[in-house]
């Protein structure tokens, strides 16, 4: 367990430095979205949020900065107000998050890994890798929205074989299965607990919706029919005034987009990426189908009709690896669809995790029995109508913050994330 710890730990911090250090600090102390933070803010957070809960909560040391702390907490100042603070230059926010993790690797050498809820599993430590990875997330959406130089490259994901003979749509059958986890050691609050859900027969796509298929939508005038959004989804359409996925242009009838400082023809069997809620729904309603909800997304990618059970991921309990998905900014960009067949659920369906974030037609709820832990503000706070459930993960999910149960959520309008979809029907008769 140590050496899973330590090894999650350095790989989030690895990461972390690539995307710090491949700009200038000018580009760091920027802000380059009222949307997102400045990437230094998050530098100094990541380390922050460690000290708080590994050296303060779990070793029960004294602050080490404790001037700082409301800087770098999340919910007293907006991510707009964030450059207007007195926050640690790139050097020295560097050398708190450093000092802190080398106290950290020390407390996890002589750490029981037991004896309080927070040890147990290594849960806190577990709870910082995550978050590190989540805010790793966070900052490459940033540099997808700067302006200027190229700053991070990959190579292109593998072309999948075979992808074109596979089915539109995969039948899920009638019945129960469990939804949420009780054993998974580092689900976080929103995860739990495990409970049994009745779902009637649907139909799903086998793959995320394609950039060739939204831009049928297109050319459709799905962007100019009121009839295909909700209400509320054609009222912002009007006010933010959208005609595609953020990040593209149309040039001489040809499709193009801005990623990561490049600018190119849109891959049309790349799944779509950058496209609210809205825009999936209406997207699902002109197709003649909908968004799936989210515990038919999660029956889906995890329920095995032969044992009955449902699996950590699609592809069974084994941890992510190369072969089943798209995950930890391995690719700067979705794989085709049909990619992964390794990673394909037990009823057929592909790129359930990793490529883009899901939208679901589901509100972000608690589960029946749902408790708080280990602090109300991951969850609790957000609950409501008024966020939309996205799940599976995308490219830049580090596979320590992904599985099956785990789940995301955000504004109904937003486009800046790597988000995607895929759309369902039910099935007649059931």
């Amino acid at each position: 367990m140590r050496e899973l710890i330590a090894g999650e730990l350095i790989a989030a911090r690895e990461r972390t430095a690539r995307l710090t250090d491949c700009v200038e600090d000018h580009d760091l102390t920027a802000q380059h979205s009222p949307l997102m933070s400045p990437l230094v803010w998050d530098l100094a957070h990541i380390g922050n949020q460690e000290e708080l809960w590994l050296l303060r909560n779990v070793a029960g040391r004294d602050p080490m900065h404790p001037e700082i702390d409301p800087l770098y907490d999340a919910f007293e100042h907006p991510r707009s107000e964030r450059p207007t603070l007195p926050l640690l230059p790139p050097a020295e926010a560097r050398a708190y998050a450093h000092e802190v993790r080398g106290r950290v690797l020390d407390l996890l050498e002589a750490s029981p890994l037991e004896g309080t809820r927070l040890l147990t599993d290594g849960f806190a430590f577990g709870l910082i890798a995550q978050h590190e990875q989540q805010h790793d997330e966070t900052m490459l959406i940033t540099h997808q929205l700067r302006r200027g130089p190229v700053a991070l490259t990959s190579p292109p994901p593998p072309a999948p074989v075979g992808a074109d003979r596979l089915p539109p749509e995969v039948l899920v059958p009638a019945g129960p299965f469990t939804m949420g986890t009780d054993t998974e050691p580092w689900a976080l609050d929103n995860e739990r607990p495990a409970h049994q859900v009745e779902l009637p027969a649907f139909r799903l796509d086998t793959t995320p919706v394609s950039n060739a298929a939204y831009q049928r939508f297109i050319a459709d005038g799905g962007y100019d029919e009121p009839r295909w959004w909700t209400p509320e989804g054609w009222k912002h359409r009007l006010q933010a005034g959208l005609v595609a996925p953020l990040f593209w242009t149309e040039e001489g009838g040809q499709w193009l987009r801005r990623r990561f400082g490049v600018v190119e023809p849109v891959p049309p069997q790349e799944p779509v990426l950058h496209v609210s809620w809205y825009e999936a729904d209406a997207y699902a309603r002109w197709a003649g189908r909908r968004l799936p909800t989210e515990a038919e997304w999660e029956k889906a990618a995890r329920f095995d009709p032969v044992s009955g059970r449902s699996r950590r991921f699609p592809w069974g309990d084994a941890s992510p690896g190369p072969e089943h998905a798209n995950l930890g900014q391995r690719h700067l960009q979705p794989a085709p669809v049909g990619s992964y067949p390794d990673g394909g659920s037990a009823h057929g369906a592909r790129q359930l995790i990793g490529d883009v974030w899901e939208w679901t037609a589901s509100d972000f709820l608690p589960y029946p029995g749902f408790r708080a832990w280990p602090y109300r503000e991951y969850s609790e706070v957000f609950f409501g109508p008024e966020y939309k459930v996205l799940r599976g993960g995308s490219f830049a999910v580090a596979p320590v913050a992904c599985r099956g149960t785990f789940r995301n959520w955000d504004y109904p309008i937003r486009r800046q994330i790597f988000s995607g979809f895929r759309t369902a029907c039910s099935v007649e008769g059931d």
